[in-house]
């Protein structure tokens, strides 16, 4: 039974590492299917979500250095 427990424990801990990983693009995305569902247009949540989305893989291309780490150049 422990084990059971220790391994459910570390499912919930990796679930809210990724939620809080992808935060606003998982948070837009499960609003615009809330709205959906409740009936409701959630064309501003997903669109929401896909600008958070863009914005994430522009970071994720971006070249970190420890000149830019706090996005003051050193010259």
């Amino acid at each position: 039974m422990t084990e059971y427990i220790i391994i459910v424990a570390l499912i919930a801990i990796a679930a809210i590492a990724v939620y809080s990983y992808f935060g606003d693009t998982v948070r837009n995305q499960t609003a615009a299917m809330a709205l959906e569902l409740s009936g409701q247009d959630g064309s501003k949540a997903k669109q929401a979500a896909q600008d958070n989305a863009a914005a994430g893989e522009k970071n994720a291309t971006t070249k970190r250095s420890l000149n830019n780490f706090t996005n003051n150049k050193v010259e």
